[in-house]
């Protein structure tokens, strides 16, 4: 058995995998103020569902995966570690400067936005190394002494350290950190040649800057949640989701906690590759995940996810870069928990800001009065007041009616039906606005592709935006409600390593090549070994290049053919699927340019063994026979509709809507012209109810 936690800002998502591949979802409320209590809180909803005790679930797992926002909302919030930056004489702007961008060119009344790292907080080495590697100045160690002892004065709790070329000879930044372990024993330190080996100045220092601010935090939380977990009585090891779409165990994040930045956003794409696989036979998915607080969406196309080098923490220049490439997935403030209100000019907006899980929406009951996505769709029957998270918590429609009444109906001059379906038509105008940025902006038709509706609020609405984009239907896989910790269950242990090496193909460094491939293959088969013993699985490793033409700006990342390049054949290859690569992204190739390569990567994945390949249905609780209640369809108007338990139905059963699903932790609304079917893993897939009497 496999245990999958994921803290999101208003539920934390619980999903266990059993040992024949079957699944059960659980989910309980956050607790931002303690979120370790979320996590033994949701295990304990799975426990007392399952009649056992907490300490019997935990001893039974095999495996614990946790994935958590905790990072990235301590970068966003600014609640990361009070850090220093070190760096060479001469360039202590690189983190201000950032690299040059600017998103409104002439709008000369916006305030430049502040480095990661404040000036105050800055300190200039003098040293230099060349990009070759050559000392031209040796490290004043008089100078770094002197900086160390400032750094204790400004209670400075984690320090960042990135010098020229250090990527070429790291003998300085390796100097430096023995000066802090001798003189600065309980300060966290990253060096930016280990974490990020990039050429890129303001992305290694960016990258070393972050993760450093963030090592007391999450090596504190790792810390804590492990030992309260091994008190719950978990004897399975511990592992956390990666930005990267993987799994590293959580040692090694406490280690470099940068790579938990996009932890629980980038398991989404991984869930909804497999499942629209699986369910809908479809090779080119949108996944979308919609949770209390935030829309989050990505792309698979030809089977794959597109990942991204350009990371941004923020808006995009004035933001923070990781400097990591990550699963490329955009996010919006739109979810259950998004409240809804009439601004001066009279306009309806919903988002980006949120009740979050305390005191959350109006009909919680919890002290929240503001109206909500979640309360609209309770005034217009889409939700049961008594099953809602399956029957864990009751619902107040009155007060979801007199928040929609008061801050929308009011002063809209509507009645709170059409308040309450004008705040679900406006959220599904941002999410359609947020999947064209991804999709018809880089000229990719959403017709060819499946919608995955993830997260415990997509079923709301999914089948609107599908509609409104026109994709081949909508796809609910079971699992959906915890889309993100489902997808935990299908990634791999993984570890990227990278070395800086330029090179031309019109003049290609066949051995210093091969000895850095060679290399990256030593670091791999070292890391494979590691995890072999403690997880029983098959390992793999994968090669690639960041190239681009020359004098390009920008590299793409171009998977290698094999692990060395021995001749001009192989050359060549890499030649053809970089032109190949650069049409497909740009256009346009220039096959008569030769191809620089600047940074060489492996990925080690070690596949963890699991149930993921025997297409198992998931586990399907009794469920109770259809009903019906009243529920307000804008084509219809009031109505008496179906409610039918997903789980009551067998595999190809159809549903002709207006009508509901009841998921367990999901509600389906299926639209008038829609028709839902049971898929063969319990899943449900709407299409359009045309489509559906053509092919009949």
């Amino acid at each position: 058995m496999r245990l999958a936690v994921d803290t999101g800002g208003t539920f934390t998502d619980l999903v266990v995998e059993e040992d024949d591949g079957r699944h059960r979802l659980y989910k309980s409320s956050s607790t931002p103020a303690d979120p370790i209590k979320g996590v033994l809180d949701v295990l304990g909803v799975a426990a007392t569902d399952r009649r056992c005790s907490r300490e019997e679930l935990l001893s039974s797992a095999d495996l614990m995966i946790y994935a958590t926002t905790r990072a990235i909302n301590a970068v966003i919030t600014g609640t990361a570690a009070r850090t220093a930056l070190l760096t060479t004489e001469g360039h202590p702007e690189v983190l201000v400067f950032r690299e040059g961008g600017r998103s409104q060119p002439f709008n000369h009344r916006r305030e430049y936005p502040p480095p990661y790292v404040p000036r105050r907080l800055t300190w200039q080495v003098p040293e230099r190394v060349d990009w070759r590697g050559r000392v031209l100045r040796d490290l004043d160690e008089q100078a770094v002494l002197a900086a160390i002892a400032r750094i204790a004065d400004e209670r400075v709790e984690a320090v960042a350290v990135c010098l020229l070329w250090s990527i070429a000879n790291p003998v300085h930044e390796l100097r430096i950190s023995e000066l802090l372990d001798e003189h600065a024993p309980g300060i966290s330190y990253t060096l930016s040649h280990r974490l990020n080996p990039t050429i890129r100045e303001y992305r290694r220092a960016s990258a070393a800057a972050i993760d450093a601010s963030l090592k007391p935090m999450m090596a504190r939380h790792l810390s804590e949640l492990e030992l309260g977990l091994r008190d719950a009585g978990l004897l399975a090891p511990l592992t956390v989701v990666t930005s990267s779409g993987g799994l590293m165990e959580a040692g090694s994040v406490a280690s470099a906690p940068i790579h938990s930045i996009m932890s629980g956003p980038a398991m989404a794409p991984i869930a909804g590759r497999h499942y629209a696989a699986t369910d809908a036979r479809a090779q080119t998915a949108i996944v979308t995940d919609t949770g209390g607080t935030s829309y989050d969406v990505s792309l698979v196309r030809r089977g794959r996810i597109p990942r991204t080098r350009e990371t941004w923490l923020g808006p995009r220049f004035t933001g923070h870069m990781t400097g990591f490439p990550s699963v490329d997935v955009r996010s919006i403030g739109a979810g259950g928990g998004s409240i809804a209100s009439v601004d001066p000019a009279g306009l309806l907006r919903v988002g980006p800001d949120s009740a979050g899980a305390d005191p959350g929406p109006a009909c919680y009951g919890r002290g929240g009065d503001r109206a909500t996505v979640t309360d609209a769709a309770l005034v217009l029957g889409y939700l049961d007041p008594a099953a809602f998270l399956g029957g864990a918590m009751a619902l107040d429609t009155a007060a979801a009616r007199r928040a929609i009444e008061h801050f929308v109906g009011e002063p809209l001059g509507l009645d709170p039906l059409a308040a309450a379906a004008a705040v679900i038509e406006v959220t599904t105008e941002q999410m359609v606005h947020a999947i064209e940025e991804l999709t018809v902006n880089q000229g990719i038709d959403p017709r060819e592709a499946v919608l995955v509706g993830g997260g415990g609020a997509a079923g709301l609405n999914a089948v609107a935006v599908g509609r409104r984009l026109g994709t081949r239907g909508v796809l609910f896989p079971y699992v959906g409600a915890a889309l993100s910790a489902a997808g935990a269950l299908v990634s791999d242990l993984v570890a990227e390593y990278a070395e800086t090496l330029p090179t031309s193909t019109a003049d290609f460094a066949y051995d210093e090549v091969n000895r850095v491939l060679e290399d990256l293959e030593r670091r791999s088969l070292g890391f494979l070994s590691s995890v072999n013993d403690s997880y029983p699985g098959s390992p793999s490793i994968e090669y690639w290049a960041e190239a681009r033409y020359q004098h390009q700006v920008w590299e793409l990342e171009l998977p290698l053919r094999s692990d060395r390049l021995r001749d001009a054949e192989q050359v060549q290859a890499l030649v053809d699927d970089f032109h190949a690569l650069h049409r497909e992204v740009f256009e346009i190739s220039d096959p008569d340019s030769p191809v620089e390569i600047l940074t060489w990567r492996a990925r080690a994945s070690h596949r963890l063994a699991s149930t993921r390949d025997r297409d198992a249905p998931a586990v399907v609780n009794g469920a109770g026979p259809p009903r019906h209640r009243e529920a307000y369809f804008v084509d219809v108007g009031m109505a008496e509709v179906q409610v039918c338990p997903r789980d009551a139905l067998s595999p190809g059963h159809e549903l002709h809507g207006p009508a509901i699903i009841d998921a367990q932790l999901m509600t389906i609304v299926v639209p008038p012209g829609t028709v839902a079917r049971w898929t063969a893993t319990h899943g449900v897939l709407v299409e359009s109810d045309e489509k559906s009497n053509g092919r009949r």
